[in-house]
């Protein structure tokens, strides 16, 4: 017998928020922030100049896998039962079908030119196969059923973060949303993947945690649902791990293929996640939600200058050329 579905979750689920018209309106994600914040003069060679640049790599093509993977599980789950979803979802299969078609999209946006090796991809995929093992052991860990109810994997979140810009809107995707129905509390879970996982250095970089505190602020703004009513938590599968015997082990947690970390979420941390994106909009758009003529600056580091696909290119920057 199907399980009757609470009244919100219904709600949620039947009103996504009203697309974007592009041709007079500008959406912002919180990628394009943290690209800004990290250095303004990418930001307006890629989101102003719309100089395009292949940015993807094994680790985003894995990603995107893992992603895929793990939301279709829980739909099932959630929808059918636990069981069915073991039975019936060959999850080393789909993986497979995702890794390589993935990477195949990518390959063609690179002109045809490969960007990774066979060994490499080998490596990438067994890994992929090792975590999504884990997962369907452990599931029950993190993902139960039990008075819990999948809102959605990648809702949407369409909305204007500062009134004064009406025309610049935010827009994200939530991995996966989940509700309690005895507590009235929403979970918001980003899924990240990591080579070892993260570190306390990590855990502690505000621009992280920034995504799921935008998400717990315009979850809340767009459904009215009260702040204190939404968890969120990083989810983060690790492709390597020690062994449980192994003599350099730590704690047992390192050989977990999954690290759940909840950031600070109280009024002060959501504050300062909202005057970053208002900053950011003040500093790059008009009122009207037209990108502003002004100079952006560049600001070389070796840790900016490493991920950005410009840094070689002396015409456009080349300010990374002195960290290569």
């Amino acid at each position: 017998m199907a399980r009757k579905i609470p009244s919100i979750v219904k709600e949620i689920k039947n009103n996504p928020p009203p697309g974007i018209n592009f041709a007079f309106q500008k959406n912002i994600s919180y990628s394009q922030m943290s690209i800004f914040r990290g250095c303004p003069h990418r930001w307006k060679l890629q989101y102003k100049d719309k100089i395009k640049k292949f940015t993807s790599s094994i680790h985003t093509v894995f990603g995107t896998a893992i992603h895929e993977v793990i939301q279709h599980y829980l739909d099932v789950m959630y929808e059918k039962s636990a069981a069915f979803a073991d039975r019936d979802i060959n999850m080393e299969e789909i993986f497979q079908e995702k890794f390589i078609g993935e990477y195949q999209k990518q390959y063609k946006q690179n002109k045809n030119n490969h960007f990774s090796d066979a060994v490499e991809m080998r490596e990438f995929f067994e890994d992929g196969i090792a975590i999504l093992e884990w997962f369907k052991k452990k599931r029950s860990r993190y993902f139960s059923k039990k008075g819990t109810y999948l809102v959605g994997c990648e809702v949407p979140l369409v909305i204007a973060p500062n009134k004064m810009y009406n025309n610049v809107l935010y827009m994200g995707y939530l991995d996966v949303v989940t509700y309690h129905e005895a507590t009235e509390t929403f979970k918001i879970i980003d899924i990240k993947t990591s080579t070892k996982g993260w570190n306390d250095y990590a855990k502690k970089d505000e621009d992280k945690q920034y995504q799921l505190l935008l998400y717990k602020q315009y979850f809340s703004e767009q459904y009215g649902i009260p702040l204190d009513k939404i968890e969120i938590e990083f989810f983060i599968v690790k492709r390597k791990v020690l062994d449980a015997d192994d003599e350099n082990i730590l704690s047992p947690y390192q050989a977990y293929r999954v690290q759940q970390f909840t950031p600070p979420s109280g009024k002060i941390k959501l504050g300062r996640a909202k005057n970053a994106i208002e900053d950011f909009i003040h500093e790059c758009f008009n009122s009207n939600g037209d990108i502003k003529d002004v100079i952006y600056p560049k600001t070389p580091s070796k840790w900016t200058c490493n991920f950005c696909p410009y840094k070689t290119e002396k015409e456009l920057c080349g300010a990374g050329l002195d960290f290569l």
